[in-house]
């Protein structure tokens, strides 16, 4: 993997280990030699990222919609910046920029582009890896959530698995770098019902 997008939030969050743990996958991507591409604020987990990889040597594309720019949260110290006009443009460059994508903590922002991406994963428009750094069990909720779905027959097990799971960075990141797409299609044939 070349790069890899990370969806986060743009609030620091209420533990301090949300933005440490931003800072070290920052580093550890540089450390690997993977690029990061991500959202491009200065600001909260997204600004911790950034400046992780970037004091460790990494190549930083953030992607920002002009509206933001205004509000002066872009991060001017990146490695490339781009300026697109919407939020939907901002998610499809990420997208295609990317080889596969990581999310932290963070609100409905990063929920909706994890589970938009994920939803492409599951559809077969894309074979990239998705994965969740699941700091201080940030995401338990969630995954429990997913699982009910599972249970109740609106998401195959196997769906299921395409979304990676780890509290560590190095975890995480192997696991993504040995990430098979598997060959399931997405609706459940009546048969199977």
């Amino acid at each position: 993997m070349n790069r890899i997008c990370v969806f986060a939030g743009s609030n620091s969050g209420s533990r301090a280990e949300y933005f440490a743990a931003a800072a070290d996958l920052g580093r550890s991507l540089a450390k690997r030699g993977v690029g990061l591409v991500y959202g491009g604020a200065r600001v909260g987990l997204m600004g911790a990222l950034a400046d992780g990889a970037l004091a460790a040597g990494g190549h930083v594309t953030g992607v920002m919609p002009e509206a933001l720019m205004s509000k002066e949260v872009a991060h001017h110290g990146l490695s490339d910046l781009r300026v697109v006009k919407s939020m939907h443009e901002r998610k499809a460059m990420m997208a295609d920029l990317a080889d596969g994508f990581i999310a932290l903590p963070g609100g409905l922002g990063t929920l909706e582009e994890l589970f938009e991406v994920l939803t492409w994963a599951q559809l077969g428009l894309h074979r990239k890896p998705c994965g969740l750094l699941d700091i201080q069990c940030y995401f338990g909720g969630l995954l429990a959530f997913v699982d009910h779905s599972v249970a109740e027959g609106f998401v195959k097990a196997e769906h299921r698995a395409m979304l990676l799971v780890a509290a560590g960075c190095g975890e995480l990141l192997d696991a993504m770098a040995s990430y098979r797409a598997p060959a399931v299609t997405k609706w459940i044939e009546r048969s199977e019902s």
